[in-house]
C-alpha cells in the first residue's frame, strides 16, 4: 500500500518506507535559504525568476505534495497560463486517464459536444473524482477554452492530454467506438479480442485472477488489437493530417493504454515495484507520443505536466531508488536533460481534500504541521508564508538542500494518525527538483460535487486539538 492508501496504490503517492528513521541533527543555520528565497505575494511578476530559469526548456513538470490542495492547483494554473501566453507552450498533460482528459481536450479545442467547462469534466467520475472535478480545474479549463477561441483562424489550439493508465475499460470502449465509425468490420474484431475481459466487473478483479492464473491472460488480445490498429492506420488517416489524424491518434493511445493497463493490473498483485514502474514508464511514453504528435502537426512541442511530487521529482534523489523504483521525473531528465525543468510544491500545514480510505467520500481534513525532520519544517522556520526557491541558488543553499530529510506526500487518502509512515519519504531536495514553491498554510481544494462529509470534515479533524 502507498502512503495514504488502504490496500491498493493511490495515484500520486510514493511507496512507504517503514524502516526509514532519519536522524534529527541540530538545526542548521538557515540564513542561506532565507537570503535566496523569492517571496510570492500575488503580483503578476512573482514568477518572473521561474520563467527566466525555464528559459527555452520544452518540458516543465509542476508537482504537488497532495491531490487536494487549492494553492497547488491555483499556482500551477498561474504558471501554466504564463508559459502558454509568454513562451508558446502548446499542451498540458495531466496525471489523469486518457479518455477523460480527451473529452476536455475536445472541449477546449472547440471540437466536442459539451457546451460548458463543467460538462467537459463530466467523465471524471471514478474515485478520486475531486482530483480533477474541482473549482480550480474548472476555472483553468474555462481559461483554456477562451484562449483557444481567441486564436487567429487556422491556428492550432493548445491541447490537454491524460498520461495515466487506470482506464482499461473506458479505453477499450473508446477504441471500439472509433472503429465503429471508420471500419465496422475492424470494430467487430476488436470486440472479439476485448471480450477476454467481459466477465470482470473491474480491472482489479482481472489483475488478481490473472496474477494467480485463475483466468486466461488477455495480453495477446490487447497487443493484437494494438498491432492491427498500426497495420491498418493508413486506411483511417489522411496524409495532410487534420481531424481524422487526431481521432486516430486518440484511438491508438487508448489501444496502447489498454495494453499497458492489462500489464499493470496483472502485475499489481505480484509486488509494488513493478506496477509502480510500469505506470510511470507508461506516462513517460505517452508524454513522448504527445510531443511527437504535436510536432507532426507542425508545432513545437512545449508541454506542461501536472502530477504529484512523487511522480515528478527525480526518483534517484529519493529513497524510492533504493527500492528499485523510478518515476516520470527521472525518465524525463534522462531523456531530455536540460530541456526539462522539475518544480515541486510543498506545504507545512492547513487543510486538504482527501478520503479516510480508498473509494470513500472526500473529506476536508486538517493537515498536521510538518514533522521536525522534514524540509517543510525548515521552510516554515524561514518565516516567509509563500516563496519560490531554487536549490542551486548558491553552494550553501545546495548543500543544505542536499541533506537527506523527510518530504511530505499526501495522495488521495490522508491518515494523520500514521503520518510518519504513510505520508513522508526521504529525499535530497536539491537533486529532486530544479525549483520549489512553498506555501506555509494551505486550504483544501473545493470539489465540484460537495458532500456533507466534505463540509463537516475539517471540523471533525480539529478534535481534540481545536478546543
Amino acid at each position: 500500500a502507498a502512503p495514504g492508501s488502504a490496500t491498493r496504490p493511490t495515484p500520486g503517492n510514493p511507496r512507504p518506507n517503514r524502516c526509514m528513521e532519519p536522524r534529527a541533527p541540530s538545526p542548521p543555520d538557515l540564513d542561506p535559504l532565507r537570503a535566496a528565497l523569492h517571496p510570492l505575494g500575488g503580483s503578476p511578476s512573482d514568477y518572473d525568476p521561474l520563467l527566466e530559469r525555464i528559459g527555452d526548456a520544452r518540458l516543465v513538470l509542476i508537482g504537488e505534495a497532495s491531490h487536494g490542495t487549492h494553492e497547488f492547483y491555483r499556482e500551477r494554473a498561474t504558471i501554466t497560463r504564463r508559459l502558454i501566453t509568454e513562451k508558446g507552450f502548446t499542451a498540458v498533460a495531466l496525471e489523469a486517464d486518457w479518455p477523460d482528459a480527451h473529452r476536455v481536450h475536445r472541449f477546449i479545442s472547440r471540437q466536442g459536444e459539451d457546451d460548458e467547462a463543467i460538462d467537459a469534466l463530466g467523465a471524471f467520475r471514478r474515485f478520486p473524482a475531486w482530483m480533477w472535478r474541482n473549482a480550480d480545474v474548472l476555472d483553468f479549463i474555462g481559461w483554456l477554452r477562451q484562449f483557444n477561441e481567441a486564436l487567429p483562424p487556422g491556428a492550432t489550439p493548445v491541447g490537454l492530454y491524460g498520461l495515466d493508465l487506470y482506464s482499461l475499460f473506458a479505453s477499450i470502449r473508446a477504441v471500439i467506438d472509433y472503429l465503429d465509425r471508420v471500419d465496422p468490420d475492424a470494430a467487430q474484431r476488436a470486440r472479439y479480442r476485448y471480450s477476454c475481459f467481459d466477465h470482470f466487473d473491474d480491472p482489479e478483479s482481472y489483475g488478481f485472477e490473472a496474477a494467480l492464473s485463475l483466468t486466461p491472460r488477455c495480453r495477446d488480445e490487447v497487443l493484437g488489437q494494438l498491432a492491427e490498429l498500426h497495420r491498418l492506420s493508413a486506411r483511417w488517416t489522411r496524409p495532410e493530417g487534420g481531424g481524422a489524424d487526431e481521432a486516430f491518434f486518440s484511438a491508438e493511445r487508448n489501444a496502447r493504454l489498454a495494453a499497458s493497463a492489462e500489464h499493470y493490473y496483472r502485475t499489481l498483485f505480484g509486488g509494488p515495484v513493478p506496477s509502480w514502474n510500469l505506470r510511470d514508464q507508461h506516462m513517460a511514453e505517452t508524454l513522448d507520443a504527445v510531443a511527437e504528435h504535436i510536432e507532426r502537426n507542425g508545432r513545437a512541442a512545449r508541454i506542461v505536466v501536472w502530477a504529484h511530487n512523487s511522480h515528478l521529482g527525480d526518483a534517484r534523489a529519493t529513497d524510492m531508488a533504493r527500492r528499485g523504483e523510478l518515476n516520470l521525473g527521472q525518465l524525463v531528465r534522462e531523456r531530455h536533460g536540460r530541456n526539462a525543468v522539475l518544480i515541486g510544491l510543498t506545504t507545512h500545514h492547513g487543510t486538504v481534500t482527501a478520503a479516510d480510505n480508498w473509494d470513500e467520500p472526500a473529506r476536508r481534513k486538517r493537515v498536521r504541521p510538518a514533522l521536525p525532520e522534514s524540509y517543510e519544517a525548515w521552510f516554515h522556520a524561514l518565516g516567509t508564508p509563500t516563496f519560490l526557491l531554487f536549490p542551486e541558488a548558491s553552494r550553501k543553499v545546495a548543500e543544505l538542500l542536499r541533506t537527506p530529510r523527510l518530504e511530505r506526500a499526501i495522495g488521495v487518502v490522508y491518515r494523520p494518525a500514521t503520518e510518519r509512515t504513510s505520508h513522508y519519504f526521504q529525499v535530497r531536495l536539491a537533486d529532486q527538483f530544479d525549483a520549489v514553491v512553498h506555501f506555509d498554510e494551505t486550504r483544501a481544494v473545493e470539489p465540484l460535487d460537495r458532500t456533507i462529509a466534505w463540509e463537516l470534515g475539517a471540523a471533525k479533524e480539529t478534535f481534540p486539538y481545536g478546543v
